[in-house]
């Protein structure tokens, strides 16, 4: 923080002549060189700002708090009040975003992240009351904006060896007989909810697109599923062709990367998941084994034997849907714009760790992942029918 007000604003007009003189790059995006001095401060942390969090109490928004609150900015959170928010020094508005903003009303932020929205139609009210009141509006979206036509095993047969969707791969659109204010799926709000953004806040929005967002506090067990079954030891059944390409990213390393977008302002699309290099199933599963220390043996099925026995990829086996293009996208304007990551140990045991917080009945009956019983009778199965 300044210790005074001639220290403030000499500050001021170094971050003011730094943005004028911001370089941009082939996508017109800021210089990430650029951008670590317009976020800088004389005595080499980042310019306070005021932000506007749209949620903060669920699986992303408590990281993203705590971080931005210890680099010294100043944040209000928006939600319903349904769930406890207990992090220090933090201004919690109440309200819904289906139909009361009123404590929004009359106020401004330099920055609004909006990281919760799950309906188009919320994303249309907080940008136009906000239009006027903030200078820059982060939408957390997805890469399920993307239209693949993809899904299942529909290309278990592709193993891709380089990323074939950068941001500007084609994302769903309305049909025809859509009308604005129907409902749209997942896939489709989160596009309705970019256009949107781009409109009310041109050249001063940031489309964040994440991929499978894991860590601890993921209540989803997509990839917790993965850190407890490996962690038991004994033979794990891991699915179809283990160089088949996969994506994760640990929500705090999402969480914080946005954070600092809203430091620098840098704008425009960015895919958002990881790692910065290619991963592969097996490196993810042997990764994850690294953690251990009990005997593990993985037992590699093929996708035709686990597709007649109608074995759901993503459902009973989490983070993986064979030959999906949305599991290897292209991440690098996001690394380019600072997105880093921590290794893939840490997120699994750390992971693990906060699994261990939660009530039994809650590990036992887990969101996603077959049961050991089910995993079982697959592997006897495959046994029984295996080449020898």
């Amino acid at each position: 923080m300044m210790t005074d007000r001639r220290e403030f604003i000499h500050a001021a007009g170094v971050f003011a002549a730094a943005a004028a003189l911001r370089p941009r790059t082939a996508h017109g995006l800021s210089s990430p060189d650029t951008t670590a001095v317009v976020a800088s401060t004389l005595q080499g942390g980042p310019v306070p700002k005021k932000l506007l969090i749209l949620g903060g109490t669920g699986f992303i928004g408590p990281h993203m708090v705590r971080y931005a609150v210890e680099r010294g900015h100043e944040v209000t959170i928006f939600t319903r009040g349904r769930s406890q928010a207990d992090i220090p020094d933090v201004e919690h508005l109440i309200g819904d975003r289906n139909d009361d903003l009123s404590a929004l009303e009359g106020r401004s932020w330099d920055v609004v992240l909006d990281n919760n929205a799950r309906d188009y139609r919320w994303v249309q009210l907080s940008t136009e009351l906000l239009r006027d009141a903030t200078q820059q509006y982060i939408f957390v979206s997805s890469i399920s904006a993307y239209n693949t036509g993809s899904g299942g095993y529909d290309f278990a047969d592709r193993v891709l060896l380089e990323p074939i969707i950068d941001e500007d791969f084609t994302r769903f659109a309305p049909t025809p007989d859509w009308r604005d204010g129907n409902d749209a799926p997942y896939g489709l709000t989160k596009a309705l909810g970019e256009n949107i953004s781009h409109d009310v806040f041109p050249g001063r929005a940031t489309i964040v697109r994440p991929g499978l967002i894991v860590g601890p506090g993921d209540a989803t067990d997509r990839f917790t599923y993965w850190p407890v079954r490996i962690d038991e030891g004994g033979e794990v059944l891991a699915p179809g062709n283990p160089m088949h390409a996969n994506q994760i990213i640990d929500q705090r390393d999402l969480t914080e990367w946005i954070v600092r977008m809203a430091e620098t302002g840098t704008t425009g699309n960015f895919n958002a998941t990881g790692p910065a290099a290619r991963l592969s199933m097996a490196e993810m599963l042997y990764g994850i084994r690294a953690i251990t220390a009990k005997p593990v043996k993985f037992t590699w099925v093929p996708e035709d034997f686990l597709s007649a026995q109608e074995v759901a990829p993503w459902r009973d086996l989490p983070a993986w849907i064979p030959g999906d293009a949305l599991m290897y996208v292209d991440v690098r304007r996001a690394v380019d714009a600072g997105l880093t990551f921590r290794a893939l140990a840490t997120t699994a045991r750390d992971t693990m760790a906060w699994n261990a917080t939660r009530p039994e009945e809650v590990r036992t009956n887990r969101r996603a992942g077959m049961s050991r019983e089910r995993e079982r009778v697959l592997l006897d199965a495959w046994h029984r029918h295996a080449p020898a």
